[in-house]
């Protein structure tokens, strides 16, 4: 037996927790907070797959003025935080030479596979299937030369096996009645899915490590403990708790724990909104994505949650309420009959995010006995399950059917 001390109780966390205590480790998750309640219980609900194109294809220069000039643009960086921005931006463009877009997108396909499978796996086991939902997800074009902008990035995830089915507007409307008849182009993706409840789901999970005999603890972790070069657990208010293996998956505050190891990542927090509607007065059945917003209109089980935007402002700035606003803008533009009466306010949380679109997973090689599982980004609700399913795997010895190579954090 190994006892496992995992930092963060995040999705990733919960989910990586839950398959080590499967294989009969001595699992402790710790968390400041409740488990899953940070970006684990904000995200807009989808489990996408499919989505292996990163943030920065080919191209992504030209768009990047036009996004921070508009007010309402679904990029936001704060002019006084610009300085802390731009060594992240000038990676970001680095990384969209088309050689390693592609190698992006392999790697990220690979260790996204079979996610919907991967969590109705654990759902199965906890009696929660009904949170898995596989509708599929509807993203909307106004025409021909909207889509066309997106074009590389759609042939990009269909070369990796994304299922498109094309909505005309008759289409559209024949699916989900009442999307504003501005968008005449659709693209479902029958394969795709989303979940009822991010909260529940994390809820359930952290049971479920219980259940099979873990521990999910809340306490703020200082530092990772090491003695020897080797890592040894969390350092804690209460002290430290030991462990075989301390895992870091800490999503957007990874970084801070790790630079007093000497070690730097280009970590970012891309700030995220959500609103809620317990009545919008609309009934989508799925997740429903208009590209023009960058928004993602998601039915949950307790209202019509609008989420997205990206903002970049670090993990200690307040939220911005006027960003929040725009969401409901954007269902506007959907859904103009859609009702905002009863908002329940807002919510931000924090996308951990590198500027390769890859997570940093796997063991640290100058520090034995540290392993990381964090900076999913916009995918981390999707990438949990996998995620967690492939690293238990590592940890226990077997040689995983999916390469960890690419998502190393020697890289940088």
């Amino acid at each position: 037996m190994r006892n496992v001390v995992i930092i963060g109780a995040g999705i990733v966390g919960l989910c990586l927790g839950w398959h080590c205590a499967r294989r009969g480790m001595n699992v402790t998750l710790l968390d400041v907070g409740e488990p899953g309640g940070g970006a684990s219980s904000g995200n807009a609900g989808a489990i996408s797959a499919g989505s292996v194109a990163p943030l920065a294809m080919p191209g992504v220069l030209r768009q990047v003025p036009g996004m921070l000039t508009d007010p309402k643009g679904a990029l936001h960086i704060p002019p006084t935080y610009w300085p802390r921005a731009l060594p992240w931006l000038l990676r970001f463009l680095a990384s969209a030479r088309p050689a390693r877009v592609e190698a992006i997108a392999s790697a990220l396909a690979a260790l996204q596979f079979g996610a919907i499978e991967r969590h109705r796996e654990i759902m199965a086991a906890e009696g929660a299937l009904d949170l898995v939902r596989e509708t599929g997800q509807l993203y909307l074009y106004r025409d021909e030369a909207h889509l066309a902008k997106d074009s590389a990035s759609w042939e990009l995830r269909q070369r990796h096996g994304l299922r498109v089915e094309r909505l005309d507007a008759a289409g559209i409307a024949a699916l989900e009645p009442g999307i504003a008849p501005d968008y005449t182009l659709g693209l479902l993706l029958p394969e795709q899915g989303s979940v009822a409840n991010p909260k529940r789901l994390a809820e359930v999970v952290a049971r479920g490590v219980e259940r099979q005999g873990g521990r999910v603890l809340r306490g703020r972790v200082s530092a990772i403990a090491t003695e020897g070069g080797r890592a040894i657990g969390a350092m804690t208010e209460a002290g430290l708790v030991a462990g075989d293996i301390t895992v870091l998956a800490a999503g957007a505050f990874s970084a801070r724990l790790l630079a007093p190891l000497g070690i730097r990542v280009p970590l970012e927090s891309q700030r995220g909104y959500h609103v809620m509607l317990p009545d919008a007065g609309v009934a989508p059945q799925r997740p429903i994505i208009p590209a023009d917003r960058k928004a993602f209109i998601t039915p949950m089980e307790h209202g019509l949650r609008i989420a997205g935007t990206v903002e970049f402002g670090g993990l200690d700035r307040a939220p911005n309420p006027k960003r929040a606003a725009l969401l409901l803008e954007d269902l506007a533009k959907v859904y103009p009959q859609a009702s905002t009466q009863g908002a329940e306010g807002f919510w931000m949380g924090h996308r951990p995010c590198l500027p390769d679109s890859l997570p940093v997973l796997g063991p640290v090689a100058r520090i034995p006995g540290l392993w990381c599982a964090f900076g999913h980004g916009h995918l981390g609700l999707t990438g949990s399950a996998p995620t967690a399913a492939l690293l238990a795997a590592a940890m226990a010895g077997e040689t995983p059917n999916t390469d960890i190579a690419p998502f190393a954090i020697e890289r940088f």
